[in-house]
């Protein structure tokens, strides 16, 4: 194994070890996984980004797409260590001017992204990010959108995975989550 996987896996064990759960939230049977304390601590933040920024190495990124609202979180401060742009993926009426709407399934029924037509340049290469990678149906809408705009999409970028959901068989690029998550369903 490299230094920089030995470096990734180390930055991702300490990372997870700061994640919160939280049994039954938002409802019965969900097992919660909380990664905002990350962001309490300077140092951890800091490490996050770190870790995303050595695995993607010395690709070229033009810019990162990050879902709202918790893609927002690490996005844009992702985006300045690579020397990329930021763009938003918001819910529909969120952003001025002309945009590209997609509808996509959620596990529980569907929703609704928005990007600015005119933000990324065609040919551009693009990660998309959130934190959570769970059904998938989010990040595939954002992947849907970010075709639209002509956009490459080089890889997907999640904190954590859900495996248990399978949602990285909705997408159509690589997928790279820093650690895994529930690998079943919550069950008390």
């Amino acid at each position: 194994m490299s230094d920089r996987v030995l470096e990734i896996n180390a930055l991702a064990k300490e990372l997870k070890a700061n994640l919160k759960q939280f049994p039954n939230f938002p409802k019965e049977g969900i097992l919660f996984e909380d990664f905002l304390p990350i962001f309490t601590k300077p140092d951890l933040f800091n490490k996050l980004v770190k870790a995303f920024k050595l695995h993607v190495g010395e690709q070229k990124i033009d810019y990162v797409i990050g879902l709202e609202s918790r893609g927002f979180l690490f996005g844009p401060t992702l985006a300045l260590a690579l020397n990329a742009g930021f763009v938003p993926v918001r819910k529909p009426g969120k952003l001025p001017g002309p945009t590209f709407k997609v509808e996509f399934q959620k596990e529980y029924g569907s929703d609704e992204f928005e990007i600015q037509q005119d933000v990324i340049p065609k040919g551009a290469k693009v990660l998309i990010v959130d934190d959570i990678l769970a059904t998938g149906g989010s990040a595939f809408g954002a992947g849907e959108l970010a075709k639209k705009t002509g956009a490459e999409i080089v890889e997907y970028l999640f904190v954590m995975e859900l495996d248990f959901l399978k949602g990285r068989d909705k997408l159509d690029a690589p997928v790279y989550t820093l650690f895994g998550g529930q690998e079943e369903k919550f069950t008390e």
